[in-house]
């Protein structure tokens, strides 16, 4: 027995991975409805600028929508901005109005929260959304000092603003270096080197007690006080509308290698919020990357269409911070040991310039870079393709 076609697709998340999703599928040839809510009322824009240029004002919001206003139309989409999801049934969808969206297929790509720490004022600052950039912003504006709680991709890239800017910058990390549990000791090191080469302070194996207002209470017993205070912990998959559905969102929503949710019927899942098989790892895995988004709306948007699955690609993600492109291409949790292939960061040389291959055993699954893009994107094949050592070391050579 044949499925019913697809008549109404809704999208859920009017971001990155909702836009792109609704782009694939008329890509794909889908020339049915489709509907994109959105709690924010802004359309879609790209969240990357809101650490760099919108924060350092190179960049007003206009920059970063995904896409000019007037084209929304043309791609055939009906948005509901400012409105919120918050709850689901099969092929339906309630919002916060009190109205209920019917559609033969839900994509769900809401993206996340930013975490808060307990007792957290709401004077203290997240980063997660255009607005937040914008208050940010206009504080730091008056600002000669910042305290950062946390020295992951937003905690280095505000760091990294702020400092251009010339305010006085204290990073606080919980581990013992930044991206530790991603990255490892060594190369975690090095993004270590670019908050303290810059001329910011960074306390690490620091835990927060709480507030005394905006001063930060270490678990130490020391305070820190500054102008501006951000608290950039990551963030937390906005699933919660799901919670009385009968779906585990406890870490994310696990979904098949092509995006289908599990245990739910024409339900898929997209971005910070889906956990897709990985065929290489083995299990369902959550990554927080734009290329992620990308490559996954990609193929959400040709499987619900009916068209061709793109090709699966490597993982990848990247960073701007202290006036150099930090990559990584692979699984580098899968690695169990590490090679230096070009520059001398792991000896204590500079940090630009240093390409770091992991491999797990024998095996490349994935290579580092700091400032050295050209080179690291010729890894790119090789993780792939999950070459030996040799391999590796062979093309280290060829490139110098």
């Amino acid at each position: 027995m044949r499925a019913a076609p697809v008549q109404h697709v809704l999208v859920v998340g009017a971001g990155l991975g909702g836009l792109r999703t609704v782009e694939a599928l008329r890509a794909n040839g889908y020339d049915g409805r489709i509907s994109l809510v959105g709690d924010e009322p802004h359309l879609p824009y790209d969240r990357p600028p809101l650490s760099k240029q919108l924060l350092a004002g190179s960049w007003e919001p206009d920059r970063v929508r995904l896409r000019a206003e007037d084209t929304y139309d043309d791609l055939g989409v009906r948005t509901y901005l400012g409105t919120r999801a918050v709850g689901w049934r099969p092929g339906q969808v309630v919002l916060d109005d009190g109205a209920t969206m019917y559609a033969d297929a839900i994509v769900v790509a809401t993206g996340l929260s930013a975490r808060r720490l307990p007792g957290q004022p709401d004077s203290v600052f997240t980063l997660r959304t255009l607005d937040d950039s914008l208050a940010l912003r206009a504080a730091l504006d008056k600002a000669s000092s910042l305290a950062i709680v946390g020295a992951g991709f937003v905690g280095a890239e505000v760091a990294s603003t702020a400092r251009d800017r010339g305010i006085e910058v204290t990073v606080l990390e919980a581990l013992s270096v930044p991206f530790a549990r991603a990255l490892g000791e060594e190369l975690g090191g090095l993004c270590a080197r670019l908050l303290t080469e810059s001329g910011a302070t960074l306390r690490t194996g620091v835990g927060i007690d709480g507030f005394d207002g905006d001063t930060l209470l270490l678990a130490d017993g020391d305070r820190v006080d500054a102008d501006v205070t951000l608290v950039g912990i990551g963030g937390v998959p906005r699933l919660e509308w799901l919670s009385d559905s009968g779906i585990d969102v406890t870490g994310g929503l696990v979904c098949d290698a092509a995006g289908r949710v599990e245990g739910a019927e024409a339900l898929w899942a997209v971005g910070d919020v889906a956990a897709w098989h990985d065929d290489v790892a083995g299990r369902p895995v959550r990554r927080e990357h734009w290329t992620n988004t990308v490559e996954q709306a990609a193929a959400v948007g040709a499987a619900i269409a009916g068209g061709e699955a793109p090709p699966p690609a490597v993982p990848y993600f990247w960073s701007d911070q202290f006036g150099m492109k930090v990559q990584l291409f692979g699984r580098p949790t899968e690695a169990t040991r590490r090679i230096p292939l070009h520059g001398d960061g792991l000896d204590g040389g500079p940090v630009k310039g240093t390409v770091v291959g992991l491999l797990r055993d024998d095996t490349l699954v994935a290579v580092a870079g700091f400032g050295a893009a050209r080179r690291v994107a010729r890894y790119r094949a090789l993780v792939a393709a999950g070459v030996g050592l040799a391999e590796v070391e062979e093309l280290a050579r060829t490139l110098g």
